[in-house]
């Protein structure tokens, strides 16, 4: 694999709280210089990088619900809606953790179908499963309702939680949605042993903010 065929996997991403104009610009010129597939931004930032990358390939990727995914079906559907309005061709959605360990998927199902309707035609959609705070089987719960909703991605951490991204939960997140859905690895990931591990593993596409450094061992 060369620089531009890994480049080509990677969400290149800046979502900490502190993260300044600057620093998303930044991130934009890197995205179209290195021609990561996004770049990965809170929703503030989303018109911003819009108007950097708007007609290029890089696409402009933000979060909802982030990072907790505790917050109403309506508020997250309102936070993609408003977040495609602005720019995003990308959305990352965190679901309601609370629900699933509740033993509640019905709740789960409603909270995705509710932004996968929002994205539907307009958007990719990815679900953040925060599988470090998952069983086995709640992971497995959590893939196949959003297969069933419609996500077009599963994803494994915010990168925000107890730990990030693991080869096992990939490896168990491709089997569990076959080979037609994405899986995102994201949190952690910050050299290239371990970005290669993960696509080994099943996944099409890393989050990372190490992104430079990572392809650049290559």
């Amino acid at each position: 694999m060369n620089k531009i065929e890994l480049a080509g996997y990677i969400d290149h991403t800046a979502l900490k709280p502190d993260a300044k104009e600057g620093d998303i610009i930044k991130l934009c010129r890197e995205a179209l210089e290195h021609k990561f597939a996004s770049v990965c931004v809170n929703p503030c930032y989303v018109k911003l990088a819009d108007s950097f990358l708007h007609g290029t390939e890089v696409k402009v990727c933000t979060v909802v619900g982030f990072p907790l995914g505790a917050t109403t079906k309506e508020v997250k559907a309102f936070e993609a809606a408003q977040a495609i309005e602005n720019g995003a061709d990308e959305i990352d959605m965190v679901i309601n953790i609370g629900a699933l360990k509740s033993g509640k998927p019905e709740i789960v199902e409603e909270d995705i179908k509710a932004v996968a309707d929002v994205c539907r035609g307009k958007a990719l959609l990815k679900v953040i499963i925060e599988a470090c705070l998952l069983t086995d089987d709640e992971k497995v719960t959590a893939c196949e309702l959003s297969k069933k909703s419609g996500a077009d991605f599963v994803k494994t951490s915010t990168g925000f939680s107890a730990s990030g991204a693991a080869v096992e939960d990939v490896v168990l997140m491709r089997r569990t949605i076959g080979p037609n859905m994405g899986v995102k690895a994201a949190g952690g990931i910050r050299n290239l042993e371990s970005a290669l591990q993960m696509i080994e593993a099943g996944a099409t596409r890393i989050g990372a903010s190490a992104s430079v450094s990572i392809i650049n061992e290559l």
